[in-house]
């Protein structure tokens, strides 16, 4: 192998910033669904079903894909991943017809899901093991921020400009692939490598056995229960009180940004205390914004402040469950990084679609406040994992 081109911040800067990428390709389909649905008339059963197979391919895949970069050194794949993910969405507007949308939409599933695992997997290669919490925060943060943004620019972008000149946002992809290439971290090794004195799975079915993994994979997915629920629903709770689009849209961003900085400082807490305690107490007081918000919804500045808490108590765990997952299986890390960054969200997809069949017969907002009860099952089985360290 070649050497790296690049310094171990910078090598992190770019693998959060595929993050970046990837994540911000990945929130367009919302922006783009109102223009969709008119342009190809669909119905809302149809643009449901696309949302679901791009939520499935881009999550529930990430364990295997991470499967195999820990197996196999196809570090390439990432530079694919970044630059054909905008090519994917940005070309919708081009369908001919259903079934190319649906395929497009798969495919930048896959890729999605693809770049996760891998990118975790070479953070360990380029990052000091030491602040591994913090370089699992700064990739965490890249992808919150991508992913927040994305409607803003998108609706922006749109605003002034077609559909069909919507590839042009492709550009900032293949730009940073490129640079993946020019600074050599796509030769670098995803392979994990055993470490004396760990316990190594040899094979996925031994993964599945571990309860420790098992259990910390259901609460992390009790924990996105919650927080895929308001991404989901607060625009359209918000806009059932009576506020704007812009204002539900502003909500919304207001959770997600609290998210990003939840995401970014919740690892490298982990790294100066204890990865277990940073996710217990994050979890437990995240409980208190969350029902004050959803007990009295408003854009008020209490309110505000409330949803902004809620979002970062919430994804500050993410970084820490990565870490922690990591140190129980050090030879799969793409797993690790697939089960909490894919599989999780998986399993919250399926908790908010129960949330929105009990929002139709209690309502929305007793409904959105009712999914805080997972969070109390994910502290409950993160206390009962016992915490090993490197």
């Amino acid at each position: 192998m070649d050497e790296i081109k690049c310094s171990p911040g910078m090598g992190v800067f770019l693998l959060s910033g595929g993050h970046f990428m990837i994540d911000f390709y990945n929130n367009f389909l919302p922006v783009l669904l109102p223009i969709i649905m008119v342009k190809m008339d669909m119905s809302l059963t149809m643009c449901g079903l696309l949302v679901m197979v791009l939520s499935i391919t881009a999550n529930l895949l990430q364990p295997i894909f991470g499967y195999f970069f820990d197996r196999h050194n196809y570090s390439r794949a990432m530079v694919y991943a970044v630059a054909l993910s905008g090519v994917f969405i940005c070309f919708v507007g081009y369908s001919p017809n259903k079934p190319v949308l649906f395929l497009l939409c798969a495919l930048l599933g896959v890729a999605v899901s693809a770049y996760h695992p891998l990118g975790t997997s070479l953070l360990g290669k380029v990052s000091n093991k030491l602040n591994m919490g913090r370089s699992v925060s700064f990739y965490v943060a890249g992808g919150n921020i991508g992913f927040a943004l994305a409607p803003v620019l998108v609706v922006a972008f749109l605003d002034r400009f077609s559909l069909e000149t919507l590839p042009v946002l492709i550009l900032p992809g293949v730009i940073l692939a490129a640079a993946y290439i020019y600074t050599n971290l796509w030769n670098m090794p995803s392979k994990g490598r055993s470490t004396a004195g760990d316990a190594v799975e040899t094979d996925f079915k031994g993964i599945l056995k571990n309860r420790d993994v098992v259990w910390l994979n259901l609460s992390m997915g009790f924990r996105c229960w919650a927080h895929v629920s308001v991404v989901t629903f607060l625009p359209l709770l918000m806009q059932s009180k009576g506020l704007s689009a812009i204002m539900s849209g502003t909500l919304l961003a207001v959770f997600l940004a609290g998210s990003a900085i939840g995401g970014l400082f919740g690892g490298e807490i982990g790294d100066r205390t204890n990865h277990k305690k940073v996710m217990i107490y994050s979890l437990v007081l995240s409980i208190f914004p969350v029902v004050y918000f959803f007990l009295m919804p408003n854009a008020g500045i209490m309110a505000i402040i409330a949803l902004f808490l809620a979002g970062a108590l919430l994804m500050a765990p993410q970084p820490s469950s990565i870490v922690w997952t990591g140190h129980l299986m050090p030879d799969y890390i793409g797993v690790a990084s697939g089960m909490m960054m894919g599989f999780c969200y998986g399993i919250g997809s399926i908790g908010a679609a129960v949330t929105a069949v009990l929002g139709d017969y209690i309502g929305l907002d007793a409904s959105l406040l009712i999914s805080i009860v997972p969070v109390f099952l994910a502290i409950i089985l993160i206390i009962a994992t016992p915490y090993r360290d490197r």
